[in-house]
């Protein structure tokens, strides 16, 4: 019982680095001595100490003897920094409690046997489930080299995102758009069609309550060029860049302008007449954007759909009926023939902001188990 509580602490530690570790994965640390928690810490940012580091830094007292909880193996390959399994070597543990081994195939298991040969007792596979949906996004860009793409969108009771007047402002709660914010920050990009900014011009920030929210890049889906010269994402800055994707249909004079404000410009092939997003996320993984968030409408999230590019979808579901046969649904596109070819989520989480209701979960999971 009382492993499962210091791992699970480790994770909740490990939540504090969303945003800021990427592309390094999300990992806390929990030392414990004689039933006593003598040393915390968290992987903070890109290129500082990993989260055992951090521990034994912050540990009250010797960590010798100890046993310490982490929600990944510790490293065995220099890096950034250097091995964290040789810290824990050379600080004397005696146990080591480890959710889930580190896909990376410079870890991948290294660091477990490095442990156990200097005599080290190494569990492994405590709350390994929790540990690979907190850490979903490393997983597959370390593993698969493309980006971890999560689709979100809210609707109404009766499956609608705007009424047949394209009315949509606001569907969800306030508490819905914040988690949103949330949402943002944590991912590398945020992906609209240019319909989308046409008729709502977004600024497509991070902008949660009580945090430091990190702004995502903003991909814009533009085939032809019809981005208006002063939406709200064209404006670039230090911590605010935009891509636009665009096809050879795009105005070369439209992207020669845009590309002076700043903006970059993918050019990529055509899938019947639209953008293909198979070479764009392709493209946008060699450019680092290790998780994007996808929050278009429905024309843009059944590009997604049916191409099997979703790895998680959030729908926000407000107690409000709208009716229209015309009115807009959350997914468009040709739609399956059957049931049985529906998508059907699994590791599902319902939640509750305000009067919404939140369903989350896993269209496929980068990882194997479980």
């Amino acid at each position: 019982m009382n492993d499962i509580f210091y791992m699970r602490r480790a994770l909740e530690l490990a939540v504090r680095g969303w945003g800021r570790t990427r592309p390094n994965p999300l990992v806390g640390a929990v030392i414990v001595k004689d039933g006593r928690i003598i040393g915390e810490g968290w992987h903070q940012e890109l290129g500082g100490p990993h989260a055992e580091i951090n521990a034994i830094r912050n540990a009250k007292e010797s960590v010798a003897g100890s046993t310490i909880y982490v929600n990944l193996e510790p490293c065995s390959h220099y890096g950034r920094t250097p091995p964290c399994a040789e810290a824990l070597i050379e600080g004397g543990f005696k146990r080591v409690v480890i959710a889930m081994e580190d896909p990376n195939p410079l870890v991948a298991g290294r660091g477990i046997r490095m442990l156990r040969s200097q005599g080290i007792e190494v569990d492994v596979g405590l709350e390994m489930l929790e540990a690979l949906k907190l850490n979903d996004v490393f997983i597959k860009h370390i593993t698969q080299q493309m980006p971890f793409v999560h689709l979100k969108y809210a609707m109404t009771l009766d499956g609608k995102t705007a009424t047949r007047t394209g009315d949509s402002k606001w569907i969800s709660s306030e508490a819905s758009r914040e988690y949103v914010h949330r949402l943002r920050s944590r991912y590398a990009g945020i992906l609209v069609g240019v319909n989308t900014v046409i008729k709502d011009d977004p600024e497509l920030t991070a902008r949660p309550q009580g945090i430091e929210g990190r702004n995502p890049v903003r991909v814009i889906l533009d085939s032809r060029g019809r981005l208006p010269e002063h939406a709200k994402v064209l404006e670039v800055g230090h911590d605010r860049k935009t891509i636009v994707a665009v096809t050879e249909q795009a105005d070369a004079e439209k992207l020669k302008l845009l590309s002076g404000r700043g903006v970059e410009i993918i050019l990529t092939q055509e899938s019947d007449g639209w953008i293909d997003i198979g070479m764009l996320l392709e493209t946008l993984h060699k450019k680092g954007i290790d998780s994007l968030l996808v929050e278009g409408g429905g024309t843009v999230a059944a590009s997604f759909v049916e191409g099997g590019y979703v790895d998680k979808l959030t729908a926000f579901i407000a107690p409000v009926v709208i009716g229209g046969v015309s009115a807009p649904s959350p997914v468009m596109g040709h739609g399956v023939e059957s049931i049985k070819q529906g998508i059907r989520l699994a590791h599902q989480q319902v939640k509750q902001f305000e009067t919404d209701c939140c369903l989350e979960g896993y269209v496929k999971t980068p990882w194997k188990v479980g």
